[in-house]
């Protein structure tokens, strides 16, 4: 079912507002019981990949953050795209990792459906590789700081 510009902006606007508050049990009852989810990554990354239900958001996030330093992420979002339920998030993302302590940053993009009120998409679009090689890297390559490719 179709979703309105004004609804799909309020749905998302909560998820960005529990996303910078780290609730991820919270942005978890954003989503639908059946979703399209998808993070691309590798084995390096041991949240990325696809998730069909609600009950794995949450997994998602728990498992993705105490691999960064805390309060060594950035996020800048710099366009809210909303057309119906089609919503759009442009930004950039740079993190410390934990394990290497090399950061880096990358360009996002966030494609997000929502119907009926919930959230039923949720696809990121964002350079691995960058992220790989900060999670690779060796002690003497710490704290280096990777820039995004054009």
């Amino acid at each position: 079912m179709a979703t309105n510009t004004e609804t799909s902006r309020a749905v998302v606007e909560q998820f960005v507002e529990r996303l910078s508050r780290q609730d991820a049990e919270g942005i978890q009852q954003l989503f639908a019981r059946q979703i399209d989810w998808y993070v691309p990554g590798s084995k390096t990354l041991p949240w990325t990949g696809r998730r069909t239900r609600r009950e794995e958001v949450a997994a998602f996030f728990t498992t993705m953050w105490p691999h960064y330093v805390p309060g060594k992420s950035t996020v800048t979002l710099e366009r809210f795209v909303v057309d119906d339920g089609d919503v759009i998030l442009l930004g950039t993302f740079t993190h410390t990792v934990a394990s290497t302590g090399t950061t880096f940053t990358t360009p996002s993009a966030m494609h997000l459906v929502v119907e009926d009120s919930q959230l039923v998409r949720m696809h990121l679009y964002e350079d691995t590789l960058v992220i790989e090689q900060a999670f690779e890297a060796t002690p003497s390559e710490a704290g280096q700081s990777e820039e995004p490719r054009h």
